[in-house]
Order: structure tokens, then sequence, then C-alpha cells
């Protein structure tokens, strides 16, 4: 029997261990049935300092802490708070996730007559005016993601900033129409993030939809994170970018009203990734040709298309997606071009 989470004064039975199970870790340890440990997912941690209550019977059951973190805001907190971080959305995000799936479900002869009412958990959504980004923009190519791969004239065509006070990339997420839907900010010396306040729900956005319609893109690969994405495009191929292991029917209709006639799918090398393939197979593949392209695993333990490109070389990275590209019908051509 799992334990229970609160959300928004309701308590909800959480396969806490089960959701932990679905993302890479690094020196985790599950032998503790009442904690579980590993190197914090928030920074780089060479020791594994970060756990998680997965005692059922506690007071703090979900709850973690990170006892080597610099930064008080990311040192303990709840699990709603670190699901939101591994599912790289934001709380309220997170937190219907976990309404949703542990949620009671009313009896099916109640289905016609009435729907599953949920707290109203997010923000309301509000246009963000393009000034915003203003403050955030710098001439050069932000270091930290030339470092990772990602070429100057792809920074400049996302229009990627660099908050200075915070010390955090700033990842603006547009519509499909090209108007600024959220923003994502990146600490460089750490894996936290944070989204502004009031922006559409990234569940409800495709990271790089806007360059998808503005060009006229007919084939695209389809990655989980911005970076992927930004990687993908430094080594000449169109991507966009779900921004988590997680895919919905907002998504989806983004995709199937596009201009887009066929997505290459590549998932990262964990059981998130895995889901993440198959959630967006059976939910597309009626209505758009579908590919699927993996990246090695060995000789590096490698996770997604930026890790690899970091080892290898985005020369590498093309290279190794064009071989190992998988048709689920027969395609005219190869990957799409950034043209």
């Amino acid at each position: 029997m799992s334990g229970t989470i609160r959300i928004h004064n309701v308590d909800y039975p959480v396969d806490v261990r089960a959701e932990l199970e679905d993302y890479g870790w690094t020196r985790d340890n599950w032998t503790n049935p009442r904690r579980f440990q590993a190197s914090s997912p928030f920074r780089y941690d060479k020791n594994p300092s970060f756990f998680v209550d997965t005692d059922e019977s506690s007071e703090y059951f979900g709850c973690w802490s990170d006892s080597a973190a610099d930064d008080p805001e990311w040192r303990s907190g709840n699990f709603t708070k670190l699901l939101a971080f591994l599912r790289n959305e934001t709380y309220a995000e997170a937190a219907e996730y976990l309404a949703l799936k542990y949620g009671e479900q009313p009896e099916d002869d109640a289905l016609p007559l009435r729907t599953k009412k949920l707290p109203n958990l997010a923000q309301e959504y509000r246009p963000i005016a393009l000034s915003t980004l203003e403050r955030y923009k710098r001439a050069e190519a932000c270091p930290y993601l030339t470092g990772r791969c990602v070429s100057a004239d792809v920074q400049r065509m996302m229009r990627v900033g660099y908050d200075a006070e915070r010390k955090a990339v700033v990842i603006p997420w547009f519509n499909a129409d090209g108007t600024l839907g959220n923003v994502k900010f990146r600490k460089v010396a750490e894996k936290t993030f944070w989204y502004t306040k009031g922006g559409r729900p990234i569940r409800e956005m495709l990271y790089g939809i806007d360059i998808v319609y503005r060009r006229n893109v007919t084939r695209a690969c389809i990655v989980e994170a911005e970076i992927d994405a930004m990687t993908l495009m430094s080594a000449g191929m169109a991507a966009i970018a779900t921004g988590g292991a997680t895919f919905t029917e907002d998504k989806r209709r983004l995709i199937v009203q596009s201009p887009l006639e066929e997505i290459v799918i590549v998932r990262d090398n964990d059981r998130a990734g895995r889901r993440w393939r198959n959630e967006i197979y059976e939910a597309l593949r009626k209505d758009i040709r579908i590919s699927f392209a993996t990246i090695p695993v060995v000789p590096l333990s490698v996770k997604d298309p930026n890790e690899y490109a970091q080892a290898y070389g985005v020369g590498a990275l093309r290279a190794v997606l064009l071989r190992r590209l998988r048709p689920i019908a027969t395609l005219r051509g190869g990957l799409c071009d950034m043209m």
C-alpha cells in the first residue's frame, strides 16, 4: 500500500518508489525500503548526498533532502517539487499529474453524467510581452551553451539570453504564432531551473514549434529537452522538444495542425524515455509518419543527444542518428535539414 502525498489539502496514495524508478539516477541505492539515496539530481554531485523518504508510515513520506546543496531553495522539499524537476515542468503541472494519476476515479456508469473535478492548481495564463526578453539579451553567445555544443547561430535563432544576477540561461518558449508563451531559467552551475510566473503551461506547448511554422518544416526530430533540440539544430537537423518526458493532447494537436508530415522520435536512454517514446507513437501513429532514431549507450554511457554531442561532437551525433534511423514506413530521404 502506498503512503499519501498532500496536494491542495487532499491526500493522494502516491507510489513514490515507482515514480522515482522512471528516471535515471547516479550512484543510486534502493536497498533501504525506507530511504532512497542517490547523487543529487539538482547539481553535479560525485557523492550520494541526496535522499527521499520512502517510509510509507512517515509524516515526511516523499520529502527529500540534499545535504550538500549550496542553494537553500534546493536543500529540501516535498515530492511534488522533486517530480516537477524530474518531469521538467511547473509545480502546478506536477501536482495536476499526481492528482489525475492517483485520485479516485468515478465509476464507469457515472462517466457520462459527470467528470472528475480537480482543484484549480495551475496559474492563469496571460500573454508575455516580448520586451521581457530585452533585459536578458546579450551580443555574444552564452559560453555555457556553446560549451555544451549549442552553436551561436542556434542560440540567436532561439533568442536565448542570460540572467547575470541569477547566473541562469534564459530559454524562451514561443507559441506557434511566434508570441512568447513562457520563459525557462536554468542555472549554469547547477541543474536547477524555474519558469516565469503566469506563463503558459509547458504541457500546452512544444519548444521550437514556431520555427516549424516560420520555415515550413515538414520533417523534424522530437526530443525531451530544449538543449537536446538546440543540439540537433546545431548539427543541422530540425527539432522540437516536449520539455520533459510527458506527451499531452495539446502537444499532439500542435504537431497534427503544423506543417510537419513526419517526426523522428529520439528518446532518452532511460525508462522514462521509453515510456515517452511509446506515448508519442500511440498518440500520433494515425496522424503522421513516424520514425525512430536511437542514441548508442556504449562505449560511453550517454543518456541523450546533448551528452552524445559533448562526448563525440555534433557531426558524430548527426551521423549516428542517420545511421540508426528506423522508419515505420518507407521514407523519402533522411532527416530534415535546417535550411
